[in-house]
């Protein structure tokens, strides 16, 4: 780095990275409170609302892969000072988003029934009903969400994380507040939750896409709904996108089978299995928002043409997470019995629980940064096809294939699920570490 200043101090990694951490902790734990609120609504809404999710989340993996492509982008014109491309693309990151987003809104809201059936086979005509109206609302507002994750992502561009995490609050808080108001006070069922949350998605959209409106911002948008497309630009992200979007699809689908095979052992074992997942969410939290702040530092220091800078502060945030990690996966370790005790299981379901979770969280703070938030880094760095083949071909040949072995031929019932999972993380953290180390990410050009 010579005598030039730093990209980043301590301090401005922590300012970038705090207001990540919050992000995703209001996202889980908000969303648990949502979850609940729906539950209260019987067992028909409930399975109509998390089928809908299922495949809601493939499209969010989709909108969100987007967004990531087109903050390497911005980031890296960020970094070489170069403000012009940067506006510019944001701005055809917003047109791109907008478009992919319609052309899969439509056809959801065409073709509902066809696509729940075709996905899930047949259902109950009260599940199929409820569902097909919460799909409906929830494919409306995918133009907005594809909006609020680009948004989101020009912000965190910038190093300006807080703004995501300001209109993150306010959607969950709206979605929340929606649900109190809607399923509980006015008594409008599965229709409400979905209201709730097109509202809260319209507001995130319109108060990140306001504030990139101003020009007084590092980067700025202008004219969206103009018709003016930069090949050039919209081909870079979706160099970077397109391969994250399919890492993320692939690793989706490979849950959902994970999930089939999960069914066959039982209902302790699915209840088990649900409760170790939703405390495994709270373990990565952290690891999660440093590795969403690793794309923008790398990013911004390789714009600059700063490879060195950037693998010092991969390191920095690599031990960050590391230090994050043991506190959330240390707390669950040693008050796995008394959280599990809230969630009213089965003695069986709660004894196997207990053992997964234990076992997860040693593993989880060794090994999960390293096979999730250093890939982070490297596609900061525009090396997102080795990232998306090494993840899906891990996905399927270890974590699905040991799933079914460990699990059906050596008997090992859910705890081979989970032990298929953590030799999955071993292999990517080898491969990650080997290509960061082999610095092959130093000299790939994204601008």
């Amino acid at each position: 780095m010579g005598n030039e200043k730093a990209l980043f101090s301590n301090r401005s990694l922590a300012a970038l990275i705090g207001p990540l951490i919050v992000e995703q902790a209001l996202a889980v734990l908000i969303g648990m409170a949502d979850t609940m609120m729906v539950s209260s609504l019987g067992e028909a809404a409930v399975s109509s609302v998390s089928l809908v999710d299922n495949v809601n989340l493939l499209m969010i993996q989709v909108f969100s892969a987007l967004a990531a492509g087109g903050a390497v982008i911005v980031s890296q014109y960020v970094g070489s000072r170069d403000g012009a491309n940067a506006c510019e693309s944001a701005s055809q990151l917003y047109r791109a988003s907008f478009l992919v987003s319609l052309a899969i809104a439509l056809p959801s809201l065409l073709f509902s029934r066809a696509i729940l059936t075709g996905v899930f086979g047949r259902l109950e005509e009260d599940v199929l009903s409820g569902a097909m109206t919460y799909y409906a609302l929830t494919a409306v507002s995918y133009p907005f969400l594809a909006l609020y994750f680009s948004g989101a992502s020009v912000f965190r561009s910038m190093g300006n994380s807080r703004v995501s995490m300001y209109a993150s609050l306010v959607m969950n808080l709206v979605n929340v507040a929606g649900n109190a108001l809607l399923i509980y006070v006015v008594k409008l069922g599965v229709l409400g939750a979905a209201l709730s949350t097109l509202l809260a998605r319209v507001l995130g959209a319109l108060y990140l896409t306001a504030r990139l409106y101003n020009r007084k911002n590092a980067i700025y948008i202008e004219k969206i709904w103009m018709p003016s497309f930069r090949g050039g630009l919209i081909g870079r992200i979706l160099k970077i996108g397109v391969p994250n979007g399919l890492e993320n699809g692939m690793f989706q689908i490979g849950k959902l089978v994970v999930m089939n095979l999960i069914a066959s052992l039982g209902t302790a074992a699915i209840a088990a299995n649900a409760v170790v997942s939703s405390m495994a969410s709270v373990c990565t939290l952290p690891g999660n928002g440093v590795g969403l702040g690793m794309v923008t530092v790398v990013g911004q220091c390789m714009g600059a043409g700063r490879p060195d800078e950037a693998a010092s502060n991969v390191k920095k945030l690599m031990a960050a997470s590391h230090a994050l990690m043991l506190v959330t996966c240390g707390a669950l370790f040693f008050f796995a019995r008394q959280v599990i005790g809230f969630y009213g299981l089965s003695p069986e379901a709660a004894q196997t629980a207990y053992g997964i979770i234990r076992f997860y969280t040693v593993w989880c703070v060794l090994i999960w940064p390293e096979s999730f938030t250093l890939p982070s880094a490297l596609r900061g760095a525009g090396d997102a096809r080795f990232t998306m083949l090494t993840a899906m071909l891990s996905m399927w040949l270890c974590r699905i294939g040991l799933c079914w072995l460990f699990t059906l031929r050596f008997g090992m019932g859910l705890k081979g699920v989970w032990v298929a999972m953590i030799i999955d993380w071993a292999v990517r953290m080898a491969a990650f570490i080997i290509r960061f180390a082999r610095g092959k990410w130093r000299s790939i050009k994204v601008i």
